[in-house]
């Protein structure tokens, strides 16, 4: 089984939810891969002037010496001091919470932000560390069988299908 998540719709229900956290000029900050593809959409969405922040947190992972090198790594990018300032931070699925637990030790590296909220475009529930999001453009209930898979960037997908083995 397959199922197809209206992207658009989801994109479109968390700019709205995003418009009020505007009035304090926040950084909008990515994390690779699918949560840059889905903040340089809001990005757009929400006609921010400030350039995108963009995260590569492998060697934050709790997991990384189990899983060892990420051969896609890239470099992250933070046009700004975080110093002081709000953060928005997108990814494309929360599940257990780990990766943005790294995000957020990779942020504090970099300086002590005055506020992060938290943007997915999925929230599918299995958390294992106490993190919510604020801002979310679909909740879904899945079984352990079944994951979430956002492809992109031209044209973002979001399907949801049942894991193989």
């Amino acid at each position: 089984m397959t199922a197809v998540i209206d992207v658009e719709a989801a994109l479109a229900r968390m700019a709205e939810q995003l418009r009020p956290a505007l009035k304090s000029h926040p950084l909008m900050i990515g994390i690779h891969t699918g949560g840059v593809w889905v903040a340089e959409r809001l990005h757009q969405m929400l006609d921010l002037k400030e350039e995108l922040g963009t995260l590569d947190i492998s060697f934050y992972r709790d997991d990384f010496t189990r899983v060892g090198m990420n051969p896609q790594v890239r470099t992250s990018h933070l046009p700004v001091n975080v110093e002081d300032r709000h953060l928005i931070l997108v990814d494309d699925v929360l599940h257990t919470g780990r990766t943005i637990r790294a995000a957020l030790n990779e942020i504090f590296d970099y300086g002590r932000p005055a506020s992060v909220l938290l943007a997915c475009l999925v929230e599918r529930g299995g958390r294992e560390l106490p993190i919510e999001p604020q801002v979310v453009g679909e909740r879904v209930k899945l079984g352990k069988n079944q994951h979430v898979k956002l492809s992109g960037p031209e044209k973002l997908e979001l399907r949801i299908q049942e894991a193989n083995g």
